[in-house]
């Protein structure tokens, strides 16, 4: 076993340790995201640092300019060390990120399936298909009173429409001889008119034939009246 693999056992073999929780674990890899971050920071500026000083020695001092360069190597080693180990640091809080959004989603649905649970618990299918049964069938006997109310009220509306005309007749008939009795009708005299004395000598022949007929379409006029009151008469009664 190498020694690294020891010293990481060695470090775990505390079994009373709680392990962090996700939001922990996640801030201790934001934290080392940092400092690896300002130690990459540190390494860039010594990297410019020794390779202005190899510049600077150049053929002047050639040991002075190879031991910068070789610090500058070092340092830049240990740059692309730190570049890998930041990208396995971001991958691994991502996934961690991931990990727990998918632990939280699952946990409120097993929340959620729970109360579901409990609402069911009180709930039974046969009463309520019985529910609904009844529901639909109030709906029914409130349809039927509805249209119950709305049908026309008759109470004896079973008459012969033939007695009901025949009285309606009978009583129309009987206002009219009512009205015919009231009228009041003309007096026509049975004597004839006396006929009016001539004033006049030379036409008296003349003046007496015009009288005649006179008298005699009187008569007629008279007659013809008195025959229609007796058919009135006869027609009312």
């Amino acid at each position: 076993m190498s020694k690294l693999g020891k010293f990481f056992k060695g470090g775990g073999s505390s079994k009373s340790q709680a392990a962090p929780s996700p939001q922990e674990a996640l801030a201790r890899l934001r934290e080392t995201e940092d400092m690896l971050g300002k130690k990459q920071e540190y390494l860039e500026n010594r990297i410019q640092r020794e390779l202005m000083l190899a510049k600077k020695h150049g053929t002047h001092n050639k040991r002075a300019a190879l031991q910068a360069l070789k610090r500058k190597k070092r340092f830049q080693k240990q740059l692309t060390q730190i570049d890998g180990t930041l990208s396995t640091i971001e991958f691994q809080r991502e996934a961690l990120e991931n990990s727990h959004t998918n632990a939280e989603v699952l946990r409120n649905m097993g929340l959620a399936a729970k109360a579901m649970r409990t609402v069911h618990e009180n709930m039974d299918l046969n009463k309520i298909d019985d529910l609904m049964q009844e529901i639909t069938e109030q709906q029914d006997v409130a349809q039927e009173i509805s249209e119950a109310f709305s049908q026309r009220v008759g109470f004896g509306d079973d008459f012969d429409e033939d007695e009901l005309m025949a009285e309606l007749e009978e009583l129309e008939q009987e206002e009219l001889n009512k009205k015919m009795t009231d009228i009041q009708l003309p007096h026509v005299p049975s004597s004839s008119l006396p006929a009016q004395p001539d004033r006049m000598p030379g036409r008296i022949r003349g003046t007496s034939s015009t009288a005649q007929r006179s008298q005699a379409a009187s008569s007629r006029r008279a007659e013809e009246e008195e025959d229609d009151i007796k058919h009135l008469a006869a027609w009312a009664t």
